[in-house]
């Protein structure tokens, strides 16, 4: 009873913000994104028969408090699921930068997902798996089925579920990730979005940005794919910068960036940003400019990574295994 997965994190296009559930982490609305890829998080996990409780280890760190208690609702789902009662030991590694708005809870959530219910014996689809992930995060749902994928709102594990959204867009698109290395409480935000004077606004035209998305997505229309991501980014920190907290995440360079993106637009380079809960900035463009674009992103003063459109998460052969 033991198995090892790995999964992408996500980039959100059309992103979701606040829960109407947050046990069941069922969003208000819809939500769309694009796995990145060779960023990826690893996990095993083991039921074991002859251990007295669970142990849960991130990147070689046992997970306490609000964490241990997500990935404890995953797990235990997958047990009722599965009606077992063995203790499990879980070991997740991620590759890449964790809390600095790279989505690493999507990655982890969706490989932890995948990894249990393997080592359950449980035969479900990754739409199927993807309401187990959404447990932990909502858009571990959408790291699970992978590439371009929808979550869909709804109040139960038959409506709110992953699907991939099929595109020409796959192959063309490169994101030059900037990183800005600002911690930040993706879940805290959530928590007040309704709170938010412009929450309402943001779900009046959120059901038209869906549309207007699925709909670039299927004719491969890049620009405005992109420029809808980049719009929704703005409407995102809108809302939650006006929630309660009134947080801010971005930061200088998150700004130095979003100008370098509009000065090359100026000279006709096919580049929009895009930014999640946080202060590091995706910028979306083609194979063809990826070199300029990575140049004028690393003029910033920031990290930068290259990354491609990454696939579903997977189970791996016993020997990738972390234990």
């Amino acid at each position: 009873m033991k198995a090892t997965a790995r999964a992408h994190p996500i980039q959100g296009l059309v992103k979701y913000h606040g829960m109407r559930d947050p046990e069941l982490r069922l969003p208000y609305h819809d939500s769309i994104s694009v796995c990145t890829a060779p960023s990826n998080t690893t996990t095993t996990v083991e039921f074991d028969s002859a251990a007295d409780e669970d142990v849960f280890l991130i990147d070689g760190e046992e997970v306490e408090g609000r964490g241990a208690e997500r990935i404890q609702a995953v797990v235990d789902h997958v047990r009722e699921l599965a009606d077992v009662d063995h203790a499990v030991r879980f070991e997740s590694e991620n590759n890449f930068p964790s809390n600095v708005g790279f989505g690493s809870s999507s990655s982890g959530f969706a490989a932890a997902a995948m990894a249990l219910s393997e080592a359950a014996g449980l035969d479900l689809t990754r739409p199927e798996i993807s309401t187990i992930a959404r447990r932990g995060s909502s858009s571990a749902a959408r790291a699970v089925t992978g590439a371009f994928s929808q979550l869909y709102t709804g109040l139960n594990d038959e409506d709110c579920l992953s699907r991939r959204i099929e595109t020409e867009l796959e192959g063309d698109l490169r994101i030059v990730a900037g990183l800005v290395p600002a911690y930040k409480e993706t879940e805290q935000a959530h928590e007040e979005a309704a709170e938010s004077h412009m929450f309402q606004a943001r779900m009046a035209h959120i059901h038209g940005q869906i549309a207007e998305m699925r709909d670039a997505l299927r004719s491969a229309d890049f620009d405005r794919t992109f420029e809808l991501a980049e719009h929704d980014s703005l409407s995102l920190t809108a809302t939650t910068m006006t929630g309660p907290s009134g947080w801010v995440y971005w930061q200088p360079e998150t700004i130095a960036i979003f100008n370098a993106v509009r000065e090359l637009r100026e000279d006709d380079v096919p580049v929009y940003f895009s930014t999640d809960t946080g202060a590091s900035v995706y910028v979306n463009t083609k194979a063809d400019y990826v070199d300029e674009v990575e140049r004028a992103i690393s003029d910033c003063g920031v990290e930068t990574m290259v990354w491609e459109v990454g696939g579903p998460a997977e189970i791996l052969p016993e020997a990738d295994a972390l234990f």
